[in-house]
């Protein structure tokens, strides 16, 4: 079976089609597995991740594990790994964890972040990391209605529908349980965190959209509970871009 490693990956994801293996775009599942194969002086596993990132999405602490018969010291590979790995991408740690451990069934709980730059203008060396939204929003009802989602609920009114899962995804459970779920102000930038049990595909970007919305006075904090407790994707906000969010850990 061979040794299971655990890295935490960082990732500007602009310039990638999201972490799945895709055959003519670039994807960080790809590139990772193509560096493993490098480093590793043969075929691999692709590796598994924690969950799957969208296209130009970030991440600060991905989790991901591949199996090897190499006997390389796990330690070793941080260095050997960000050697080869673009510039855009880097292994923060390696460690040799248990054969039973898995990124994403495995995982307790994730955390998200969503930045919105405030300011008049973007400087272009932001532009890829944070959607800049310069227009009026109500920011003190955007938090006062943050802590609404938190709890168990079922989140179709924030789901979108997964392609890649299939016709059998509709019948999946939507139930997840969110621990925390805050707006901040940080300088020039209106920060959501938003911490749960698990996520479904683009929710945290239907929830920004969503307190969008609420910010822009086009619907109010009942709106909110409303639109969770009718379990319908058409009730809720626009997706928003991808560039301003990033996963930030996962813990086990």
């Amino acid at each position: 079976m061979g040794r299971n490693i655990k890295l935490v990956l960082a990732y500007d994801g602009t310039a990638y089609h999201g972490w799945q293996m895709q055959p003519k775009h670039p994807t960080i599942q790809k590139t990772l597995h193509q560096t493993l194969w490098r480093v590793l002086g043969g075929p691999t596993q692709p590796p598994h991740a924690s969950g799957r990132t969208d296209a130009g999405v970030h991440a600060l602490g991905q989790v991901v594990t591949f199996l090897t018969d190499k006997p390389i010291p796990a330690a070793n590979l941080v260095m050997a790994l960000n050697d080869v790995l673009p510039a855009d991408m880097r292994v923060l740690s390696a460690e040799e964890t248990s054969a039973d451990f898995h990124p994403r069934d495995s995982a307790k709980a994730k955390t998200y972040r969503y930045r919105l730059l405030r300011s008049e203008i973007c400087s272009p060396f932001l532009a890829r990391f944070v959607n800049h939204y310069p227009y009026p929003l109500d920011e003190a009802a955007m938090i006062a209605a943050a802590g609404l989602i938190e709890g168990e609920h079922d989140f179709t009114s924030f789901a979108a529908a997964d392609p890649e899962k299939g016709l059998d995804d509709e019948d999946r459970s939507k139930v997840r349980t969110i621990f925390s779920s805050t707006w901040r102000r940080e300088g020039d930038e209106l920060i959501y965190e938003v911490r749960g049990s698990g996520f479904l595909h683009h929710m945290v970007r239907n929830l920004v959209g969503t307190f969008l919305l609420l910010g822009r006075g086009t619907i109010t904090a009942k709106d909110v509970k409303r639109i969770l407790d009718l379990k319908d994707r058409s009730a809720a906000g626009p997706t928003v871009g991808p560039e301003g969010l990033y996963l930030v850990n996962v813990e086990y």
